[in-house]
């Protein structure tokens, strides 16, 4: 038995497919068949149903992946602790970010990272906050950005800053007009929001709740990007984060972003990583740097 058998156990089990699995880890599909059929053999068990239609796990296949991911889990912090003794900023770190952040942070802390820490390098995942947090509890991702609280889970939180929220609204006299609103001001029949599964939808509606307003939106979408483009086409209203907004708008823009009178609605973003993780003097060194490039416009 080695590691290798065991990760393409793991790809078998989680893609239910031989072609997949052997793709996912970088090899031939004879190869890995034939590793995961000594491993059987060496066990003695079958783990793998196999039909021409479908790739199914057996009962003894699942207990086996269950205890084949803590035993990669537990390698990797052997790895963890030999890299945190050479050099803690240097090494592969997996990061993954929600989608509501990830295309406006990113540009601002990697140029830093890259020349701060050069032997450091960042694998980037994009995924939603539930499944940011499964993959890291499975040992996929070591470290996430996300927006916070999170209920119920048993990770390390790291507050990076604050990020207040504007109203984005198409252009016009009235709109341009106005230097300051208020929540109470907001007609949420015309606002718009991201579907469910968005952490960012949830933050929106909270804060719509604390004045009072209730959930009217009757057009949900995939991405900020979706909902700027709806806004601007006078389709509705809707809350926009701070690193959201263009630094720099020109004349042709046609929307316009109003800021909120104290207190002003926002939403609070931190750093996740495990609490057995060994490299904890690296997720703190990240931090520091995050918040040390932030615009001033965003709040901690």
């Amino acid at each position: 038995m080695n590691i290798r058998e065991l990760e393409y156990l793991i790809a078998v089990a989680e893609t239910r497919h031989f072609h997949k699995a052997a793709a996912r880890c970088f090899v031939s599909q004879p190869t890995l068949s034939g590793q995961l059929k000594k491993l059987e053999q060496e066990l003695g068990v079958l783990l793998i149903e196999r039909t021409s239609r479908q790739v199914t796990m057996t009962e003894a296949g699942m207990a086996v992946v269950n205890r084949a991911r803590e035993v990669l889990s537990g390698v990797k912090d052997i790895k963890e602790i030999a890299q945190r003794f050479q050099d803690p900023m240097a090494g592969d770190i997996r990061l993954g970010i929600i989608p509501t952040i990830a295309p406006y942070l990113l540009p601002i802390f990697l140029p830093h990272i890259n020349k701060t820490y050069p032997d450091l390098k960042l694998w980037l995942y994009e995924y939603q906050t539930s499944q940011c947090l499964e993959k890291l509890k499975n040992g996929e991702l070591d470290v996430l950005i996300l927006a916070l609280p999170i209920e119920k889970h048993d990770f390390v939180e790291t507050d990076l800053f604050r990020e207040p929220f504007r109203l984005a609204t198409k252009k016009d006299k009235k709109s341009a007009s106005k230097k300051l609103i208020t929540m109470a001001d907001i007609d949420m029949k015309k606002m718009l929001l991201l579907e469910e599964g968005h952490c960012l939808r949830d933050h929106v509606l909270d804060a719509c709740v604390l004045a009072d307003a209730k959930d009217s939106a009757a057009y949900q979408a995939t991405s900020l990007e979706t909902l700027r483009h709806m806004v601007a086409e006078g389709m509705g209203i809707t809350l926009m984060p701070e690193l959201a907004v263009p630094v720099k708008q020109l004349k042709s823009d046609n929307i316009c972003y109003t800021e909120f009178s104290d207190p002003k609605p926002n939403r609070r973003i931190g750093l996740l990583y495990r609490k057995s993780s060994y490299r904890e003097s690296t997720f703190e060194a990240m931090s520091e740097l995050i918040r040390s490039v932030l615009p001033v416009s965003i709040f901690f």
